[in-house]
């Protein structure tokens, strides 16, 4: 917003995010300012101050103030709170609701009709939240495979779970919904991954009998070399995955360098970007093909 705009002047008056509807009626707002100052349109007659950043949590926070009583924001959109803030700004807004609890929701949110016990709520920062050990059930029972680990991955590295928690609410689930997918997710769970595409690769590896070390630190007479992203230490051998900051500033030469010194002490490396991950099989037969030779 530009200095001295409208909404700049009322700023004081308009809370960060709002239900329209309501800031008429309070009388902070006309309807034709309402639909006429540039305020950001979360979902229909949510709005917030353009100057928020605009990511899925603030979207999470519009769709809170609709949600009904005994309703939460779950899955992916939860997630966001714990460690795993991968769902983009626009995505879908999971919301978990009771069965006697009929509400559809506006467009752009996701509503599963679900069981919610006591201890599977809590609210943060005035948002009811699915809490961390049943975001990650639903997680693993309602996502793909790689994303759902991808998601575990991340929520056990910032310290919101533990593996062994996850290992003992799978066993512990027998009978409930989507307990064999939760099963299948939580053995492939390693905090060690540093970034949502290595965990979708060490999983497609792992699927393939391909497992690898991930943050391997290659060490030459007693000094490191480098840590790789995944590494096979038998065949010397590694793979490395470079996002788009690996391609801006001096990053190129440091990335460069790396490799260099790791072909110096006889490791071969793999190297794959984004393009890549729409491309898993390939790159599950370049590992394999490096392995055998």
């Amino acid at each position: 917003m530009g200095q001295g705009s409208p909404v700049t002047r009322h700023v004081t008056r308009l809370p960060g995010v709002f239900v329209g509807s309501h800031a008429v009626a309070a009388g902070v707002l006309t309807p034709h300012q309402l639909r006429t100052w540039s305020l950001r349109r979360l979902v229909q007659g949510v709005y917030a101050d353009p100057e928020l950043e605009f990511d899925h949590r603030l979207r999470c926070r519009g769709v809170a103030l609709l949600l009904p009583p005994g309703a939460a924001i779950g899955g992916h959109s939860a997630a966001a709170w714990y460690g795993a803030p991968f769902a983009a700004p626009t995505d879908p807004v999971t919301v978990l609701r009771p069965a006697d609890v009929l509400w559809r929701g506006p467009r752009g949110v996701r509503v599963h009709r679900t069981e919610l016990g006591l201890d599977d709520v809590r609210t943060t920062e005035d948002v009811p939240l699915s809490s961390p050990q049943r975001t990650a059930w639903d997680l693993a029972a309602l996502e793909s495979l790689p994303t759902a680990v991808a998601a575990l991955d991340a929520m056990v590295r910032g310290g919101r779970l533990t593996v062994p928690e996850l290992v003992a609410l799978a066993d512990r689930g027998s009978g409930r919904w989507g307990v064999s997918r939760v099963r299948r997710a939580v053995p492939l769970v390693d905090p060690r991954a540093e970034s949502p595409p290595e965990s979708r690769v060490r999983v497609a590896l792992v699927l393939a009998g391909l497992a690898p070390h991930p943050q391997f630190e290659v060490r030459h007479g007693g000094h490191l070399v480098a840590r790789v992203d995944l590494g096979w230490p038998e065949a010397r051998l590694a793979l490395e995955y470079e996002g788009e900051h690996h391609f801006t500033g001096t990053q190129i030469a440091s990335d460069d360098e790396r490799i260099r010194r790791l072909r110096a002490v006889g490791w071969q490396v793999i190297r794959i970007s984004a393009a890549d991950l729409r491309e898993l099989d390939s790159v599950v037969r370049r590992v394999r093909e490096a392995l055998a030779a």
